[in-house]
Parts: C-alpha cells; sequence; structure tokens
C-alpha cells in the first residue's frame, strides 16, 4: 500500500469529524477521514439517540402508571425484551443512516485505519501507511471513564457504550455518578420497574447553577429511586452479581453497575507529544475556542475531545470551524460561539442557557408548582430563572420544568436575538400553555430593571396561567 497526502486530513468520523472534512472539502483542500471502524456518530449509536428510546418507552409507562389521577387504570405490564429489541431496531435505523453517508463520500477519502502523529504535518496509520497533510482536525471524541476499583468487574459493568446491548432489563441497576448519563438512564430504568439506586461523591445534584433547583431535581428523582450523595461505594463481585458496600457498614446487591462517571477525551495513543504542542498533565493541548486552532500549529481539535463543550450542536459548529479554518490555514478565521447550551433529558428536562445568575443585573423566576397548564397535564412542579442585563436583555436561563427541552429553545433564541423581557411581554402568549407561564419571570426582570411593563400586562395572567 502507498502512503497517502492531503491538504486536510480528519481523525475521527464522528460528528465532529463528519463536519470537519465535510466543510474543508466545501472549502475546496483535499481531504481523508480516517476512522478505525466508521461505525457512526456516539449520538446515533450510543449516545442521544438510543438513550432517548428508553426514555421514551420509560414514559408510557410511566403516564400508564399514573393515569388513575385522570379516573383511568392501566397499570402497565412492562417486556423488557420488546423494550430492548424496539430500542436496538430503531438505533440501527439511525445509525444506519450515519454510515450510509460515508458511502457517498467521494473515492479514497475514508480510510479505515488508526492514525497518530510522528510529526505536526505527518501521521502513521496501523496499517503500514504514512499520511502527509498540511493540516489536520482531531475529532476522535471520547469514551466512559472506568474507575479503578470497577474495572475488575467484567460483565457486571454497563456504560453507555454497551447498556443497549442488554438484551432484557435488569432487576436492579447501581448507578456511578449523578450527571447527565447517570440521571437520564437512572430515571428511564427506575420507570420501566428496575430497582435503581444512584451513588455519587458529591454532597448535592450539580446540574444547575441555581441552588433551589439543584434541590427541586433532587427531590424530584428520589421520589423514583434512591440517590446516594457523598457516597464512594466499594465494589465486589459475590456469586455473579454485584456488591456494593457505602457509608456506615450499608451495603446493597445488584445486577449491574452502570458507570456515568464522565466520558474524557479520547487523545491516548494519538502521540500529541511528537506534534510540538505544549500538554497539560492530561495530555491535552490548549486551543483557541473561537477558532479551533491548537496554539500556532496547523493542527485543530473539534468536538468532545477537546473537553469544552461536549454535546452534539457544539461538536457539529466546531467541526465546521476546524475543517474551514484548517482549508484556510494560515489565514485562521475566528467565528463567534452560539450561548452554552444544554438539556438533560429528565421528567422535567433541566436545561442551562448562557449567561448565569451571577452575570445578571436581574433575575426573573416563573413557578410551575402551580402553573395551569402543568395542572392540567399533572405536571406541575419546577421553576424557571431568567437572567437579564441592566436593560432587560436577556443573557441565560436556568429552568427544570415541564416542556422545559421546548421552553429552552424558545429562551436560547430569543437570547442570541438580543431580545427583552418587554419585547417577549409584547408578543402573544396562548393559553393554556406551559409557554406563558414564562411570563412571572419577564415580568420581574421588567420591573427590577426599572422598565414600564407593556399595557397588555398590567391586568395579570389569565386565571390558571
Amino acid at each position: 500500500m502507498s502512503d497517502l497526502q492531503c491538504d486536510v486530513a480528519v481523525i475521527g468520523a464522528g460528528t465532529a469529524g463528519i463536519s470537519a472534512e465535510r466543510a474543508a472539502r466545501g472549502a475546496g483542500a483535499s481531504t481523508l477521514l480516517i476512522d478505525p471502524n466508521f461505525a457512526g456518530t456516539v449520538c446515533a449509536t450510543v449516545g442521544c439517540m438510543p438513550s432517548k428510546l428508553l426514555l421514551a418507552a420509560a414514559k408510557r409507562a410511566h403516564h400508564a402508571r399514573t393515569a388513575d389521577i385522570f379516573g383511568i387504570s392501566a397499570p402497565p405490564q412492562i417486556d423488557g425484551k420488546a423494550v430492548m429489541q424496539r430500542l436496538r431496531r430503531e438505533r440501527d435505523r439511525f445509525a444506519q443512516g450515519v454510515r450510509d453517508g460515508f458511502k457517498r463520500l467521494p473515492q479514497g477519502v475514508a480510510i479505515t485505519a488508526r492514525a497518530r502523529f510522528a510529526g505536526p504535518n505527518r501521521l502513521l496509520l496501523d496499517d503500514g501507511r504514512s499520511v502527509t497533510a498540511a493540516r489536520t482536525v482531531i475529532a476522535t471524541g471520547s469514551a466512559p471513564a472506568i474507575p479503578g476499583p470497577f474495572q475488575h468487574l467484567g460483565d457486571l459493568i454497563l456504560t453507555n457504550d454497551n447498556v443497549f446491548e442488554l438484551p432484557d432489563l435488569p432487576e436492579s441497576l447501581a448507578v456511578i455518578g449523578a450527571g447527565v448519563i447517570g440521571l437520564e438512564l437512572a430515571q428511564a430504568m427506575a420507570r420501566l420497574g428496575v430497582r435503581v439506586a444512584v451513588f455519587d461523591r458529591a454532597n448535592q445534584i450539580r446540574l444547575s447553577r441555581q441552588p433551589a433547583i439543584n434541590q427541586a431535581i433532587a427531590q424530584a428523582l428520589g421520589a423514583e429511586f434512591a440517590i446516594h450523595h457523598g457516597s464512594s461505594p466499594t465494589p465486589s463481585r459475590v456469586d455473579g452479581k454485584l456488591r456494593l458496600d457505602w457509608g456506615a457498614g450499608r451495603s446493597d446487591m445488584f445486577d449491574h453497575v452502570l458507570i456515568a462517571a464522565g466520558r474524557p477525551p479520547q487523545v491516548a495513543g494519538l502521540d500529541l507529544d511528537r506534534t510540538g504542542a505544549t500538554l497539560d498533565e492530561r495530555g491535552m493541548p490548549t486551543f483557541n475556542d473561537q477558532t479551533m486552532q491548537i496554539e500556532d500549529l496547523p493542527i485543530f481539535i473539534a468536538g468532545d475531545v477537546n473537553g469544552a463543550r461536549p454535546v452534539l450542536h457544539e461538536a457539529s459548529q466546531e467541526g465546521a470551524i476546524a475543517g474551514r479554518n484548517a482549508a484556510r490555514f494560515p489565514q485562521v478565521q475566528p467565528f463567534d460561539r452560539s450561548p452554552q447550551f444544554t438539556i438533560t433529558f429528565t421528567d422535567p428536562p433541566i436545561a442551562r442557557i448562557g449567561k448565569g445568575p451571577d452575570d445578571a443585573a436581574c433575575v426573573g423566576l416563573s413557578d410551575y408548582g402551580n402553573q395551569g397548564r402543568a395542572r392540567v397535564e399533572d405536571q406541575a412542579q419546577g421553576s424557571v430563572h431568567l437572567y437579564a442585563d441592566s436593560q432587560d436583555r436577556l443573557i441565560g436561563a436556568d429552568l427544570f420544568a415541564p416542556g422545559g427541552d421546548h421552553l429552552a429553545h424558545l429562551l436560547l433564541w430569543a437570547v442570541i436575538e438580543g431580545a427583552t423581557a418587554t419585547e417577549l411581554l409584547n408578543r402573544p402568549f396562548y393559553h393554556p400553555t406551559l409557554e406563558e407561564g414564562l411570563r412571572s419571570a419577564l415580568r420581574q426582570i421588567c420591573r427590577a430593571s426599572d422598565t414600564a411593563l407593556p399595557p397588555n400586562q398590567d391586568c395579570g395572567n389569565p386565571p390558571g396561567s
């Protein structure tokens, strides 16, 4: 096999890598997309989509189980094998769509191999070939971290990389980590009838910048499954099952343990030290998050591998920025980034948007514990905290509320547009909807910024809103 040359080599065919290769090729560069498997993106195969399929099944079960408040009796009969079969069937369809995209790449662009650096412009492939690349984009993603005490447990260990391969739902599950992945999957499993316990070293939930929201999350989710804060359990294998010991002599047995202790960047084996980049104690380089360039090198880093904003839409944007700049190097252009935006798909959803309370001149609160539409749906819990500057322009939000994944998009778009609380209050709110619950927070911001309320807001909310 002969060695290869290109303008831009992209290492990793996930969301960021696909976006980077497309952007670089679109800017006129010759490209190579290098990946050992071309299996599909993390989102499609082991992340966003399979987890939402599990959550969707769990929500249906929960609605059936709690329907008696509406005068409807329908206790669910959960077929764990059928749940997992549908999950994999739909997951595979999403993943196949990504793999079909690889087939449409120009001939010779996709290289099935592992790559490592031999210098800032040279890569070595594990098939014996080398690549001379004028510029390189690193997009190797992240992988689950397995804490040392759990590494010896073999097939008792689950991560989001293999939990969706279970042929049936387990009877019991321990979850290590009360972050996004841990809480989403813990709630899904619990609602599907699995006995779940979550263990986390922190003394409280830390998914929101608002302590009140973190307390509300802990209270709501703690009513569905056990959450043990401030705990670092010791695992052992007993008769083919998992035993966890923690605290003052407490212990329990589980079928499996789901490790959700983070997904660190996959930089091992890249030999980044050979690029000339300065690496920190974790082996990570410094990069510019508006250009994605590593120092002044012809190397860019995008997506989960840089550890900055590990969510899909950010990986896609970062890949596009890195690909365009790699094609144009050394004329590197900084790009404005959208406000930070994350959603945790618990029920209710949790979201963080833009700047937080420390940057706000005004804060408004909408309580969804007695909001009209939320009560209609038997989902009355949580709150929305809006942040604004002194001119009542929205700059961010934290929320834990019914419909929060949809409310969060509206709020993000308002922040991007520089909308003021007054402008939003001047727009129509249909009654009864979850959206009209935002008006309480918007009015508070107007009052705190000494901005006059629009005339149509002087009369207050419709009854029950």
